[in-house]
């Protein structure tokens, strides 16, 4: 007669259906905890992407009040606020555009901005970017020193530099010019374009570049065909913060630029002060001010996320 005592009937630690429920019981709990959580983070998705929604909205209601308003008479805008439009949008026109167009300070204060924005945009990428792969790949007597004095240039003011400035370019003939505001410009813009690009640059392996010496390629060979397409996002990146920052300038402008032929900032500034109700040319003055540094950026807003997010990366 054969007795089976507690411990043959209880399972090993191995196996035994202690182990298959146990298991069938941590399955259950990860497909409910699971299950919780792709809820959980789909909620929480749906309400920051409403929140993100509701950010942008809140963001553009100033650029969409001025639009509005820039449709509207000068009757109009001084009787009731924009949102009145959703309730009588027959008060929108575009006569005001007509009227800008036919306005010569604006039109030619547009077209100074213009010649002034994008040479010094451009000659702050082209040399920065010279610069940067020279203090980055290249071996120079002073190297380490000169960057230091770049960065330095950093922390200086531009308002420092305006008194100094001034009476340097009215001993050599250049104040109240167009090319001394884009020298101006070019030289406060250049330190921190050398920053940048120089830090990017940087952090391009080694062993590509040796790569491309082997097979003959000297120092522009190098720049232009790998240095430069890898540098595409933090250059995009450089380019639109210089054109910003050079479109929305009204400090420099005011000081350097030709009283006669501003840029749209003080041609702007002009206008609210000659004519206090002249409304009417000032919101789509305002609004095309705005709208054009507005299409650059979303034009390069990919270039300048992939530059913001390398910069964070490295």
């Amino acid at each position: 007669m054969t007795t089976t005592t507690a411990s043959d009937a209880a399972p090993g630690p191995g196996g035994g259906p202690a182990k298959a429920e146990s298991g069938a019981a941590a399955r259950t709990d990860l497909a409910k905890e699971s299950l919780g959580s792709r809820i959980a983070a789909r909620a929480g998705g749906g309400a920051v992407r409403v929140f993100l929604v509701l950010v942008g909205l809140f963001w553009l209601m100033p650029t969409i009040g001025l639009f509005l308003s820039s449709l509207r008479d000068s009757a109009d805008i001084n009787a009731s606020g924009w949102w009145q439009v959703f309730t009588a949008p027959a008060q929108l026109t575009t006569e005001n555009y007509t009227r800008l167009l036919d306005n010569d300070i604006i039109t030619n204060s547009l077209l100074s901005t213009i010649l002034i924005t994008v040479p010094s945009t451009l000659l702050v990428v082209v040399i920065g970017s010279l610069a940067g792969y020279a203090f980055a790949w290249m071996d120079f007597p002073g190297r380490d020193w000169w960057f230091l004095v770049v960065v330095g240039l950093l922390v200086v003011p531009v308002q420092v530099a305006l008194v100094p400035v001034a009476e340097l370019f009215g001993a050599i003939g250049i104040f109240e010019t167009t090319f001394g505001v884009i020298l101006f410009h070019v030289a406060f813009g250049l330190p921190f374009a050398i920053f940048l690009l120089r830090n990017f640059f940087a952090e391009i392996p080694r062993e590509l570049l040796e790569a491309a010496r082997l097979d003959g390629a000297g120092e522009i060979r190098l720049f232009t065909r790998v240095v430069m397409p890898l540098g595409g996002p933090a250059i995009a990146s450089l380019g639109i913060f210089q054109f910003l920052w050079v479109w929305n300038d009204m400090l420099v402008a005011l000081i350097f630029a030709d009283s006669k032929n501003p840029p749209i900032t003080v041609a702007l500034q002009q206008q609210v002060r000659q004519f206090g109700n002249n409304i009417d040319v000032l919101a789509p003055g305002a609004f095309v001010s705005m709208v054009i540094p507005l299409a650059v950026f979303f034009a390069f807003q990919r270039q300048f996320v992939q530059g913001v997010m390398a910069g964070a990366v490295k």
